[in-house]
């Protein structure tokens, strides 16, 4: 009996083994920031992969618990999530630095890829890269999709709520805000008249899940927060206005992703198609062909796929120079463009996430998490499902067999025998490189 519930305590991730040094999670987060590929989904599953699964730095509730905190907030949620690790892990630095590398690589290749775009266009051995690493993308999704839902699904309310969320997602188009939103009152709800049902993923019913020390909050710390983050959010913004003039592209860059990182909710995917409108139609920073194009350069570098924003920066900025050099401008709009997008997420987490850790174990809290991340599974699914279908039928009618079995066999090997992420990654990649110079 008392195996039977130690097999249970770890089977729903109540326990971590060990807690990292700050060298050890320095080295991770560098690396994830070079291995980051296939956008939110793709970057959640590596997490959840690499901290939970097969390092144990952090246990499956909690890893939930900062999932669905981090999926309610405007902006790309795999950076908030990285940033939330790092502050459990190793405090405000360990936030910074989670944070910072989880996006620094993506910065500087990202922004070669926009300059040899703009001077020489599209680079050929990149798109067979990102050929190779769609399967791969596709078949880590996958995964994630069957190791976290094992963990959320525990009965058959929590089977309908992601059935749900996917049918809304899917077929509906239903805003991916309304369906979180809904999920928790139904959760919260449920709760109330259907307990047993809802207190499925357990948030703090031991000391494995308690609020760590480090992250009680105070009034003092979130006047600080508040402080250090908005003067670091809008200072470049200032200073930009002051010797350019506001009527120049880079302030005009700045002032627009500040708002739209307060506004956009649900991610990348839901941040795109409002920018590309205002970007391409409002604006006239670049053209809708140019977007599409940063959108691919985009997916091909690590980090998150919000960073297309920098590509609408550089361009934008290139094209508009004003009195500064092209390439001068494009950096500095580059920059600007990145700087308003994720110095929020630090706000976000450090001003947040203390007081979300401090409701583990709230039983309103712990069904309403309990729904929200079945209806993350839902939505994981329908990612997984719509970025599926464009790798292995990459054009209308046209269906494409090498990446159906590259994805199936890098699937089984992560599901059946544990593949480490980086190599999956770096093969993938060499694969595709290897077969289209071949064929």
């Amino acid at each position: 009996m008392q195996a039977d519930a130690q097999k249970q305590k770890a089977d729903d991730g109540a326990t971590a083994s060990r807690s990292p040094t700050f060298a050890e999670a320095f080295r991770f987060w560098l690396k994830l920031g070079f291995i980051s590929f296939g956008g939110p989904a793709g970057q959640i599953a590596i997490m959840h992969s690499e901290l939970v699964e097969r390092r144990k730095w952090i246990d499956e509730n909690r890893f939930l618990h900062a999932l669905n905190y981090c999926m309610l907030l405007p902006g790309p949620e795999a950076t908030q999530l990285a940033t939330y690790i790092g502050w459990l892990l190793h405090r405000t630095w360990g936030g910074i630095v989670a944070g910072v590398l989880f996006v620094l690589p993506s910065i500087f290749i990202l922004w070669a890829l926009s300059y040899v775009y703009v001077k020489f266009g599209n680079v050929s051995w990149i798109a067979s890269a990102f050929y190779g690493l769609k399967p791969a993308v596709l078949a880590i999704v996958g995964a994630a999709v069957i190791r976290i839902g094992k963990k959320a699904l525990k009965n058959d309310v929590m089977w309908t709520l992601a059935g749900l969320a996917f049918v809304a997602i899917y077929f509906f188009r239903v805003p991916f805000p309304v369906i979180i939103g809904a999920a928790a009152l139904i959760g919260f709800v449920g709760g109330k008249v259907w307990p047993n049902k809802f207190l499925v993923v357990k948030h703090g019913n031991d000391t494995a899940t308690a609020p760590l020390e480090h992250t009680r909050p105070s009034w003092s710390r979130a006047v600080q927060v508040v402080a250090v983050c908005v003067a670091l959010w809008f200072a470049p913004l200032l200073l930009a206005g002051a010797f350019l003039g506001w009527n120049h592209t880079i302030p005009q860059q700045g002032l627009f992703f500040s708002k739209a990182a307060m506004v956009t909710f649900g991610g990348a995917y839901a941040v795109l198609p409002y920018v590309s409108q205002q970007a391409v139609e409002n604006y006239q920073w670049l053209s809708a062909t140019e977007m599409l194009d940063g959108l691919g350069l985009a997916e091909t570098t690590p980090g998150p796929l919000i960073m297309v924003l920098q590509f609408v920066g550089f361009v934008g900025a290139w094209h508009h120079p004003g009195p500064l050099p092209p390439l001068t401008s494009a950096t500095l709009g580059a920059l600007m463009t990145t700087w308003t997008t994720f110095v929020p997420c630090f706000l976000w987490i450090f001003l947040g996430a203390p007081h979300i850790e401090q409701l583990h174990g709230h039983r309103g809290l712990t069904t309403t998490l309990s729904a929200v991340t079945a209806a993350v599974v839902g939505v994981i699914l329908n990612l997984a499902i719509w970025f599926g279908w464009h790798v292995i039928t990459p054009q209308p009618g046209v269906f494409d067999p090498f990446a159906l079995i590259l994805s199936l066999a890098i699937f089984a090997g992560l599901v059946k025998w544990n593949w480490n992420v980086v190599p999956v990654v770096l093969g993938s990649a060499a694969i595709g490189i290897l077969y289209k110079s071949l064929f």
